[in-house]
């Protein structure tokens, strides 16, 4: 176990900190609990390099407001941070992500995804990101759009429904399926939140 397997759940329901507690621990991870945002706050001098999973509707301080403590403390180093979302909430997982999330994950979530998620976390932390390489990926991916893919992408990543978008640009909502196919497959994103982190290093998403 490498010094940096450590995972730090925020959840203020006690039923899912349990479930993770057990699940990240028999995956290996060194995990502490805390049922609320401002438990973790004021544990934060001495937390060690890990990865943040919190929920993003507690109540108190919930996700956003956790991750902009995180970035106005310039003293802390950096954690990678993972939110937890319900179905809806997608347009506030994009304003965590703007904020600095690495990712999100809509409940119910698979086991894996999340222990991948966080093994990611944890590789960042000791391999680093190329970010500027990153970036330019991202923007080239973009241009391979069309325009109307870009527009589809640009719903998408703000959180509206297939629905929405068609209705919004006079179209049927089985055709925006197969534009957002087209978009997944060009932008090489395998989920939802993933568009949305590429969509912000590309600069679709402004920080």
């Amino acid at each position: 176990m490498s010094q940096n397997d450590k995972v730090y759940v925020i959840d203020d329901d006690p039923a899912m900190r349990d479930s993770l507690d057990f699940l990240l621990g028999a995956a290996g991870f060194k995990v502490r609990l805390f049922d609320s945002a401002q438990v973790f706050l004021n544990e934060l001098p001495h937390v060690e390099v890990g990865c943040v999973v919190t929920d993003i509707r507690m109540p108190g301080i919930d996700g956003i407001e956790l991750l902009r403590h995180l970035n106005s403390n310039s003293a802390v180093r950096k954690l990678p941070v993972i939110i937890m979302t319900g179905h809806g909430d997608v347009p506030l997982a994009v304003e965590a992500m703007k904020l600095g999330a690495l990712d999100f994950l809509e409940k119910p979530f698979e086991d894996e995804r999340l222990v991948s998620m966080i093994q990611t976390a944890l590789s960042q932390n000791d391999v680093g990101s190329k970010s500027e390489a990153i970036t330019d990926e991202m923007t080239a991916r973009v241009a391979s759009l069309t325009p109307r893919e870009r527009q589809v992408m640009q719903g998408l990543v703000t959180g509206q429904s297939n629905k929405v978008i068609a209705r919004e640009y006079e179209i049927s909502p089985r055709t925006v399926e197969v534009y957002r196919a087209n978009v997944m497959t060009k932008m090489q994103a395998g989920s939802l939140s993933e568009l949305v982190r590429f969509a912000i290093r590309a600069g679709i998403l402004k920080d």
